[in-house]
């Protein structure tokens, strides 16, 4: 028979023999999306404050020559100067206003063609399947290829640019909000709306809109992460407006004008390029906590 002592020691120092698991110490599935939606909200705000105040904040005009050229950065010049003599920390701060507004505007005009084509297409069944095989066949293309074959042949401007990337980007969100309005199409409030003579614009205005506009939410906030990272790269490749500030066209003559050659890519190249990755970065964040917060299958049971 074995020893009480031992006993009351075993029971002390295992608690599944006390009938019950250890308090587990890791923080909350929950916790966590918020944290990560919390600190991707900072981000945004932060650069959207930056660009909406930019015109206050540049310390000199981003286009006047200013300092000597390549000149580290220093007192007067907190990121130093390019290969004319612009002051580097003007020439980003207004950058930010140009690339964030591409972005948000280009992704909004996704957003309208992506809701539009996806209610459509979630809630006319023959119509919605011709819909629907439109759409795949834009997902399946060649992306990058067609953007810039798109964006050198249509010219170079803001408009060209969001343009392009809008009718590019689109397709993802009318596939997420088709799957939205077929589910709520098929809902019983929606089926006795029917039975009791509703239209389908009534249908749509008051019970299927509005319940995919939160979906919407998550899915702008994606695509303007993605335009963001498409206008800076058709700038940098030299296919955006020559004539604006932004982070991808001062990437682009730093490249042309040597900055690689010179220890000048320190101050000139990385600022902009953490820049872009902070925003691509800030807004990814927002939208993966508003898709936790919104789609059923990523909820935690």
């Amino acid at each position: 028979m074995p020893r009480p002592d031992l006993l009351h020691r075993v029971h002390r120092t295992d608690p599944a023999l006390l009938g019950h698991q250890p308090r587990s110490r890791r923080v909350p599935r929950r916790d966590w999306t918020a944290l990560i939606g919390v600190v991707g909200g900072v981000i945004v705000v932060g650069l959207t404050l930056t660009a909406v105040l930019a015109p206050w904040l540049v310390p000199y005009d981003p286009s006047a020559r200013v300092g000597t050229p390549f000149s580290p950065p220093s007192a007067d010049h907190l990121l130093g100067t390019n290969d004319v003599g612009q002051d580097i920390l003007s020439e980003l701060i207004q950058g930010t206003r140009v690339s964030l507004t591409v972005g948000l505007v280009a992704a909004a005009v996704a957003l309208v063609i992506g809701t539009l084509v996806g209610v459509l297409g979630g809630y006319f069944d023959r119509l919605g399947a011709v819909i629907m095989r439109g759409v795949d066949v834009v997902l399946i293309l060649p992306f990058l290829p067609l953007l810039i074959v798109l964006a050198a042949y249509l010219g170079r401007s803001l408009v060209t640019t969001v343009a392009v990337i809008a009718a590019l980007i689109w397709a993802p969100s009318a596939r997420v909000i088709q799957a939205q309005v077929l589910s709520l199409s098929k809902r019983e409030y929606v089926t006795a709306a029917r039975t009791m003579g509703a239209g389908n614009g009534y249908l749509i205005l008051r019970h299927v809109l509005p319940k995919t506009l939160l979906l919407a939410t998550g899915q702008f906030v994606a695509a303007t992460s993605g335009a963001i990272l498409l206008e800076s790269s058709l700038s940098f490749l030299g296919l955006g407006d020559p004539l604006q500030k932004s982070w991808g066209s001062i990437l682009y003559w730093a490249q042309v004008r040597g900055a690689f050659l010179t220890p000048a890519w320190k101050w000139w190249v990385l600022p902009p390029g953490l820049l872009i990755m902070l925003a691509s970065l800030g807004f990814a964040l927002v939208g993966f906590a508003l898709e936790q917060k919104v789609n059923p299958k990523l909820r935690r049971r």
